[in-house]
């Protein structure tokens, strides 16, 4: 994560979201507050069972306090159900806090399609952004064979299935300028994803958002970038609809799982070798540990709601504490760097331009 400014901020927390709730939300929240002073919490949920694993995991009472929720959104509620039905949930509160002003983002890892709909209900997009995108960080490493990790943002991660060259176009400008405030890239490399990297490839609508970015002024594009190219610091911003966003974010996810559990079961090995297999184990481990952090997604969790008046941040369901950790720090840090304001200034100059 990139380091906060100095000011002060409150985050909503939506403490009773996702698979494990509370045991891993508040637990998270401890870990964020050792590590990083300047901020506030409001934990929404039921305040009971909050006060327990506020006081299990040793909260400061000082920076932290609770916001009776009578409800939650679970996680197979349809979101345009959890939006009408559900406004005394700790979800919704969480927004409402920063809609009114007493928060200044929330964090939720709950139902993301009500999450979504009720964030978009409530907060409403900026001026000049039709749809809200999720974003995230995807890690990897540079091309040149380099050990140095990188990471790139990449939009939309499953917030719209079917998106058109203006939304394409939005969510090229809304990266480009997270990318500038919070990884403090100058002139952020924009790309396209697409089937092939010759112009002649991909749907109508790729070719048309491909044709509009390059004429876009203040938008650094590179054209197109293929799927196997994301993990090598080929962009800084990968644009594609929700769709495909979310199955490259998916499979990467699986990948990351298969290749662990195939090292682990190559170092369990059969019993007759096991005295060598735990000796190459023990030669290996600074190796196998350093593969390990470079392939857990927990360090990379957190994606931001993006174009909303507002930052919200979804932590994936099954995040463990440290994946909500990090999570919350997105959120945090978009705070800090007044990210809905940024976008919302920056845009209305580079629409003007452009127009």
């Amino acid at each position: 994560m990139s380091q906060t400014s100095s000011s002060q901020v409150t985050i909503a927390v939506d403490a009773m979201g996702g698979d494990k709730g509370l045991k891993v939300s508040v637990a998270g929240c401890a870990l964020a507050l050792k590590q990083v002073e300047d901020f506030n919490l409001v934990l929404v949920g039921d305040e009971n069972r909050i006060k327990y694993y506020i006081k299990k995991h040793k909260l400061p009472s000082n920076r932290v306090r609770v916001v009776h929720a009578e409800e939650e959104v679970l996680m197979d509620d349809e979101p345009v159900f959890a939006m009408k039905n559900k406004k005394k949930s700790s979800m919704r509160i969480a927004i409402n806090l920063v809609k009114d002003g007493e928060a200044d983002a929330c964090i939720s890892a709950g139902n993301t399609g009500a999450l979504m709909a009720t964030a978009k209900f409530v907060l409403k997009t900026l001026p000049g952004i039709d749809r809200p995108a999720l974003i995230s960080l995807m890690p990897g490493v540079r091309k040149n064979g380099s050990l140095k990790m990188t990471t790139t943002y990449m939009l939309d991660l499953g917030a719209n299935i079917d998106c058109s060259v203006e939304n394409l176009c939005q969510f090229a400008m809304m990266g480009t300028i997270l990318s500038q405030k919070i990884k403090k890239v100058k002139s952020p490399r924009v790309k396209l994803l697409n089937i092939g990297s010759e112009e002649f490839k991909g749907l109508g609508v790729i070719k048309e958002t491909s044709a509009a970015l390059d004429d876009m002024k203040n938008i650094n594009y590179k054209g197109y970038i293929e799927a196997n190219e994301i993990f090598f610091n080929a962009a800084d911003v990968i644009v594609c609809d929700g769709f495909i966003g979310n199955i490259a974010l998916k499979s990467s996810e699986g990948l990351a799982k298969y290749i662990r559990s195939v090292t682990e079961d190559t170092f369990k090995g059969k019993w007759f070798y096991k005295p060598f297999v735990w000796l190459g184990y023990l030669f290996f481990s600074p190796v196998l540990l350093s593969l390990k952090n470079r392939l857990d997604p927990h360090q990379y969790n957190g994606a931001s709601l993006l174009g909303l008046k507002g930052v919200v941040i979804k932590s994936h369901g099954n995040t463990n504490k440290v994946g909500f950790e990090n999570a919350l720090l997105e959120a945090v840090n978009e705070a800090k760097n007044d990210i809905p304001n940024q976008i919302s200034a920056i845009l209305a100059r580079r629409l003007k331009v452009d127009g």
